[in-house]
């Protein structure tokens, strides 16, 4: 009879491992900010003992902040791909702005709480030196693409410049109002909404004001 070996495969350690570390920085990151945090607090986080764990793991912190970033930008995008697929032709701006923000809430709602992604996303979005991770990330994402398309089709007569203009305006909306409840969840303190998926309702009304409303000429 073959004895069953109950221990975990080095491959496996590596991943429990990488996981641990990739969870602690991610805690870590959002509560202190990026730069505040050293490589030796998130290993003794990660309860390693060996403070080089993560520079082994992962590289550069940049690095592994991508690696933070990708793990939920992949649920992420799992989420979007299924909401665009459902666009019809006569898909609203309404609809298209849904696919932006709903993919995300409901990824922190599925999540539990208390969660870090999305105050870690404001931190980093608010570094210059790492913000373009992010970017880089979302956009090699096909529904991005395929919602950015749909808000341009139903706003024809913006110009690029105020299309640019609004979409950072919602970037910045979308970013920290998100990382915002996510923080008043972890603090246990109350919030405008009783759930991510009403705080997304509501999210998405207001943005729907920023992209519909009137441009001022000043010329």
């Amino acid at each position: 009879m073959n004895k069953v070996d109950d221990n975990p495969s080095r491959a496996d350690r590596v991943h429990a491992t990488r996981e641990l570390i990739l969870a602690a920085a991610e805690r870590l990151f959002a509560e202190h900010g990026v730069v505040a945090v050293s490589n030796r607090q998130v290993s003794e986080a990660a309860g390693q003992g060996n403070n080089t764990a993560v520079g082994y793991h992962f590289g550069t912190k940049a690095d592994l902040v991508r690696a933070i970033a990708r793990k939920h930008l992949a649920q992420i995008e799992e989420i979007r791909q299924g909401m665009v697929a459902q666009a019809g032709p006569d898909a609203d701006i309404r609809w298209w702005l849904s696919c932006l923000v709903r993919p995300v809430t409901e990824h922190l709602a599925a999540a539990g709480s208390p969660t870090w992604f999305a105050r870690f996303g404001a931190q980093v979005m608010t570094d210059p030196t790492l913000r373009p991770i992010i970017v880089e990330e979302t956009q090699s994402s096909p529904s991005l693409v395929r919602v950015m398309a749909g808000l341009n089709s139903c706003t024809p007569d913006l110009s690029d410049e105020v299309r640019a203009e609004r979409l950072d305006m919602a970037r910045q909306l979308l970013v920290h109002m998100i990382g915002e409840r996510e923080r008043a969840l972890a603090d246990n303190t109350p919030t405008p909404r009783a759930t991510w998926h009403d705080a997304a309702t509501g999210l998405i009304d207001a943005l729907v004001g920023l992209w519909l409303a009137p441009v001022t000429n000043d010329s």
